[in-house]
Parts: structure tokens; sequence; C-alpha cells
């Protein structure tokens, strides 16, 4: 079964990867964006075929995932004559909600709106993923094969896509936040900045990797490091006298509520 990409930017660009490093044949994969020296580049990365337009691609493929800006979403759709009926689209257009694709996609019904988040580029994504009710079982584990491809997905109803895109398409920026002000602190305390880089990101995705693979709340890990008197709670005192859940609480509401006014 072939694979069109419309649009072949950064997501794209990890989307494709990981479908060729989980064995899809790169000759199965079928690109086409406005840029030429964008589609060259994917080629020479990857070798995957180039078409000569989006409505020529939408015609060799089945499945077809819309990754163009969304200021661009509607002009790349124009070009498109019709979509075969059977064609599922999966999207990961931010901002277009299933009602939006489908009253302007021609053609099928067949549609899956994705929202991952900038760590797909390392095959970590964290994705969240709402399909229409003509979108089969069998159709949507296929889609979530090449949806996993960059990393995991969850299926959730769409009234929740603005709240992933809080909890989890925005937060990435405030994780590196972190990350800059561990970083800067252990600066101040004489550490050379590359170093402190290392130490913080390191921490991070080690308790992150620590909580998944385990299973564990994270309120009872962070008990296992909070010895009585000890260094760990009095650095979780100055975070609670500084607001820190509040103000992260803050900071993903503020991005979900952005998200539905978009």
């Amino acid at each position: 079964m072939k694979i069109g990409f419309i649009g072949l930017g950064n997501m794209a660009g990890a989307m494709i990867g990981g479908l060729i490093k989980k064995g899809t044949p790169a000759k199965d994969i079928i690109g086409y964006d406005i840029s030429k020296a964008v589609c060259d580049k994917r080629k020479e990365e990857f070798g995957i075929t180039i078409a000569k337009n989006n409505d020529s691609l939408v015609n060799e493929c089945k499945s077809v995932v819309l990754a163009v800006k969304p200021q661009f979403l509607t002009s790349a759709l124009d070009e498109i004559s019709k979509f075969s009926s059977d064609t599922v689209v999966i999207s990961i257009v931010a901002g277009k909600t299933l009602e939006f694709l489908s009253d302007n996609i021609k053609g099928t019904k067949k549609i899956i709106r994705c929202m991952p988040n900038t760590a797909a580029l390392v095959g970590a994504a964290m994705t969240g993923v709402a399909a229409s009710d003509d979108v089969t079982k069998e159709e949507l584990e296929s889609a979530l094969s090449i949806i996993e491809s960059f990393g995991k997905a969850i299926v959730i109803p769409e009234k929740l896509m603005d709240t992933v895109t809080g909890v989890s398409g925005s937060s990435p920026a405030f994780v590196f936040m972190f990350i800059e002000a561990m970083a800067d602190a252990a600066v101040l305390e004489g550490m050379p900045r590359a170093m402190a880089y290392e130490f913080a990101a390191g921490a991070v995705y080690g308790s992150a990797k620590l909580m998944m693979e385990t299973g564990k709340h994270p309120s009872e890990l962070k008990d296992m490091v909070t010895s009585p008197a000890g260094t760990t709670i009095m650095g979780v005192k100055a975070l609670e006298d500084g607001a820190f859940r509040s103000t992260v609480m803050d900071a993903v509401v503020a991005a979900t509520e952005r998200s539905k006014e978009l």
C-alpha cells in the first residue's frame, strides 16, 4: 500500500524516517511539497518518490498524510480534484477539526486527525488521535501503525484535542525552559554550561523514562527520592514557595484555551 505525504517539512520527515526504519520500503512512499528544495532533500535523504503535484499523489495512494502548515491547507486541497472514497486521510494540521476537514476534502470521509509534538523528530512523539465515524477499526489500526512510526499514539475523543495541545503539543517548550533554568542554576554554582545542560537534560529524560517504564505514580517516585531533612525536600519546598505546580497548571490551561481560539 502506497502512503502519500502532502507537505514534506520536519514532521513529515520524522514520519517518513520512522516508517522506513520500521520496514516500509521507500518505493511505497510518495511525497510532494511546494518547495522544490524540500522535495529534493527528502528524495536524497530517504529515496522516496516525488509526485509532480498533489492531485497525482492522491491518485496513487490509499493513505494520505496532510502535513502542511494550517495557512497552506486550503490551497493544497484546492489542487486535488477528488480523493477516492476509500482513501484514508491522516491530518497533522494544527487546529483543523474533523468537521472542517470533512467539509473541505472532496471524496472521502475517512479522516483521522492527529496532534503530535516536536519529539517526533527523535522518534519519541506523544500523539493524540481522533477518527471520523467513517473510519473502520482496521483502517484506524493501519493509520496508527503510521503514526506510531515516530512515537506513541493514544486514541482520544476529538473534544480532548485542545487539551492534548496544552499537555503534550505545547509542553516541550515548558520542559526546555525547566531544563534551561536548572542548567542556569548549576552554572551559578560553578558548573560549566555544556556540562550543566547534559546533567539537567539527562535528569529529565531519566525521570520520564522511569515513570513510563515502572508505571508508578509521579508522587510515589517523588517520595522515593525525598529523604527526611535532605537536599531534595529543600528543593521541593523552594518550588512550592514559588507556586511551581500552580504555574505549570496555568501554562497548560493557557495553551489549551489558546488552541480552542484558533
